[in-house]
């Protein structure tokens, strides 16, 4: 039993069945990745994990518990996070500010920008986001805002946000898409320092097969909506079925 496992899910809208049957289990502690082409349901599923949609058929578990119908405030306390395409900052904060808003959240998701701006006497609040600037290898940038940075270190602190709440799933949705090579390079470093020092599992959707491979022990291949192989990394390069659903023809 995995950590994350999915059961029998589909999905359709309208006409559009956008996920047929999708088993998947993510083991505790690993780097598992979902790969497939445009179209093959990646966004789909990933939306079904954290509760955003919910599936016509079958079930979304984690660590025992149904994340189904479930507030996204309700999956954060569960122990889920997630890293969408486009970093989720506050651009007009500074770097130090974002890092503070997951120390303000309220119980519903909220926070008072106000209680964030005066904070002089939370000590232990400005120590726990300070030592996570300084994790991100940021803490130089702490009062930059966060508008004026470069896609990589938007996206790094976006992904220190979501370490400081401790989750034990990040979920990531192409992390490295718009960026450069080398804020790419330094995003895979980042993660893999990530998964060899933290209690954490991370689950990636991603296109870049440079980053899928050099990040992943597990890779499933979605292909029209269903899961089409899961395997080891070094058994997916070759694997004829992937080759022809990715470029649609035998290989």
């Amino acid at each position: 039993m995995g950590i994350l496992e999915v059961k029998n899910v589909g999905k359709r809208f309208g006409g559009l069945q956008a996920l047929s049957d999708v088993n998947l289990s993510v083991k505790e502690n690993s780097v598992h990745a979902i790969i497939g082409p445009n179209g093959a349901g990646k966004s789909t599923l990933l939306n079904c994990l954290v509760g955003k949609l919910i599936p016509d058929t079958g079930s979304v578990m984690f660590d025992g518990q149904s994340v189904l119908g479930r507030a996204p405030y309700e999956i954060n306390q569960m122990g889920i996070s997630r890293v969408f395409q486009t970093p989720e900052i506050f651009g007009d904060l500074t770097v130090m500010e974002n890092m503070l808003i997951p120390c303000f959240a309220k119980r519903d998701g909220a926070f008072e920008l106000n209680a964030i701006r005066s904070i002089s006497e939370q000590k232990d609040v400005l120590e726990k986001a300070e030592q996570m600037l300084v994790e991100m290898n940021m803490a130089d940038k702490r009062h930059m805002h966060a508008a004026a940075m470069s896609r990589g270190d938007k996206r790094r602190l976006e992904i220190g946000m979501c370490l400081s709440q401790e989750p034990r799933l990040l979920l990531l949705d192409e992390p490295t898409a718009g960026m450069a090579r080398a804020d790419t390079n330094n995003t895979i470093d980042l993660l893999k320092q990530i998964s060899e020092e933290r209690d954490i599992t991370i689950a990636i959707i991603e296109h870049d097969m440079h980053v899928v491979f050099s990040l992943a022990n597990r890779i499933t291949v979605l292909a029209q909506g269903t899961p089409l192989v899961e395997d080891d990394p070094e058994n997916i390069r070759g694997n004829p079925k992937v080759r022809e659903a990715y470029l649609g023809e035998s290989a």
